[in-house]
């Protein structure tokens, strides 16, 4: 399990690096994003369609604000477009991260886990808890990106991490796309709700999910 954490944490390092630089520069806020997508308003929706799913890939690389950006894909594009164009951009994003790590992470596993018994526990440790980790990966900044990519460099099939990615995605774009849709400039209430429940549900779900598995630790011990 420490190993585990231990791979985690540098990830989360790689990428809050990214977040800390896009916060200190201002690139791709969620009022610039707005900005680009105020400009292609009167433009076909096939250009705000394609905007915003690649705005949502790039949150692989920069930190971009995801739940921000489907309410703005519900308000801009309409409900059920918004929750259509959200779950590729998403789909996409997440599949990009497994077939790189696939591809090339497990060279960083063995620079960082150089005993090849503790890179095996790690990677069976992973492939038994991570269909709940990638299912809850939204309750955290950061967590969906290190889990796609987790889930690639420890050759988890799959089929098992699309199946938990879509079942964690699927009702967080229903619900964020939505608020967006029905929110207006001068009633942002639905959206602010929306981000606020959603957060807590998942923070919810999260520190249940550590919980039990404290508990079995300490059963175990």
């Amino acid at each position: 399990m420490r190993e585990l954490i231990k791979i985690i944490g540098i990830m989360l390092l790689f990428f809050m690096v990214a977040f800390v630089v896009a916060k200190t520069t201002g690139f791709l806020s969620l009022e610039q994003i707005k900005g680009w997508l105020l400009q292609l308003q009167a433009a076909p929706r096939i250009y705000l369609a394609v905007m915003i799913i690649a705005l949502l890939c790039l949150d692989l690389f920069i930190t971009v604000p995801t739940l921000g950006l489907i309410m703005l894909s519900g308000y801009f594009l309409g409900y059920p477009l918004g929750v259509v164009v959200s779950i590729t951009g998403l789909t996409l994003a997440g599949s990009s991260g497994y077939l790189l790590s696939h591809r090339f992470g497990h060279r960083l596993l063995r620079i960082v886990v150089k005993d090849p018994e503790k890179r095996a526990d790690m990677t069976d440790m992973f492939h038994k808890h991570g269909f709940v980790m990638i299912l809850l990966s939204r309750a955290l900044p950061m967590l969906p990106e290190v889990t796609s990519c987790l889930s690639g460099a420890t050759r988890l099939a799959f089929s098992k991490f699309i199946g938990a990615w879509l079942m964690g995605n699927i009702p967080y774009v229903l619900i964020a796309a939505y608020s967006g849709s029905i929110s207006r400039p001068g009633n942002p209430l639905p959206a602010l709700f929306t981000a606020i429940g959603i957060t807590t549900f998942l923070w919810l779900g999260w520190f249940l999910f550590h919980r039990a598995q404290s508990a079995r630790a300490e059963e175990r011990n």
